[in-house]
């Protein structure tokens, strides 16, 4: 079968960054469903596997962790799926990735795809959608369906693939949400998708909240830069309120403001549940169903913002190096072989 992998971790303007190459088709567990790739999205993770280090690999690896496609074959300990389904999943970070024309991947991590998308469209959700999902309603335990009503959330970095879900997914739990952008294009993005306020990166949070005579939020979700804006976080968390994050620290994170106030901190990382085969695995091929229903109901918009095609060493190459820009505003497919 077709793929697209690495044996070096190179920059991406290296003429083998990513290579065509020809592999077997992988054999599925018995959990397993066999999916034919029809799409798949590239997202940070992708570039930063990919980023150069001092490591070589024996064999192709193959990354991409979003794809939409039609299941070919079943594992004998699989129910609720059938070959012919049109499928979409993220999957799981410790196993070859999308960037095939034909995955194994755990059934309990893959939803039917929303039936009123094309797979080009489908590919672009899993990976935002359950970062968004889990980060909200999993780790900052807001109630997805309204309990929470009111309340605040800050959101760092809304124009992102994650953040342009954190927005909908929030206000539809009724939550009052402030976003930050780093452009006017990017403001305008967050603002169509709902957002109540947005606000610039380039200053103070806190004194630009301020201005809005806004002292403190309930929630915090940054999808941008945790380091960077940590100060302006514990400053701006309510008492016993709750901060999730899902992107690495390189520095020391005080947490000394943050014990006063009995709030919390927290990581998301939207494989935990896969790369550690947790009871709750099957969660998220729950959580994609529920966002399926969404789509298909109208209650979610999508966050699709350019599609490449084919799926090719060349065209992933380019779309690794549009992310690594960081201009991306919304979600980067790439379909068709």
């Amino acid at each position: 079968m077709k793929a697209v992998a690495l044996t070096r971790y190179l920059p991406i303007d290296h003429p083998e960054a990513l290579l065509d190459v020809e592999l077997p088709i992988p054999a599925i567990g018995e959990h397993d469903l066999l999916v034919r790739v029809a799409a798949v999205s590239v997202n940070p993770v992708d570039t930063k596997v990919r980023a150069p280090k001092d490591k070589v690999e024996a064999n192709p690896r193959v990354l991409g962790w979003d794809a939409a496609g039609t299941v070919e074959a079943v594992g004998a300990a699989v129910a609720g799926f059938a070959v012919g389904d049109a499928v979409y999943y993220a999957g799981d970070i410790t196993r070859p990735g999308s960037n095939a024309e034909l995955q194994a991947v755990d059934a309990r991590l893959v939803a039917k795809a929303p039936a009123t998308l094309r797979p080009e469209q489908a590919a672009g959700l899993p990976l935002t959608a359950l970062t968004a999902w889990e980060g909200l309603f999993d780790r900052l335990g807001i109630d997805p369906d309204g309990a929470d009503q009111g309340k605040s959330l800050l959101l760092i970095g809304g124009a992102g693939g994650v953040g342009s879900l954190v927005i909908q997914l929030a206000k539809r739990a009724g939550l009052t949400v402030i976003a930050t952008a780093g452009r006017p294009e990017s403001a305008a993005w967050c603002r169509e998708l709902g957002a109540d306020l947005v606000i610039g990166r380039a200053q103070s949070l806190v004194d630009t909240l301020a201005e809005q005579d806004i002292r403190s939020v309930d929630y915090i979700y940054n999808a941008a830069d945790t380091d960077g804006w940590w100060d302006d976080m514990v400053a701006l968390i309510r008492p016993q309120g709750r901060i999730v994050s899902i992107v690495e620290n390189k520095g020391v994170l005080n947490q000394d403001v943050l014990k006063t106030k009995s709030a919390s901190f927290g990581w998301e990382f939207m494989f935990t549940r896969a790369m550690y085969q947790t009871d709750d695995m099957a969660e998220q091929g729950r959580i994609l169903e529920r966002v399926a229903a969404l789509i298909d109901a109208g209650d979610l918009k999508l966050t699709l913002a350019e599609t490449l095609s084919p799926i090719s060493a060349a065209t992933l190459i380019e779309a690794h190096r549009k992310l690594e820009s960081g201009t991306m505003i919304g979600k980067l497919v790439v379909h068709s072989w």
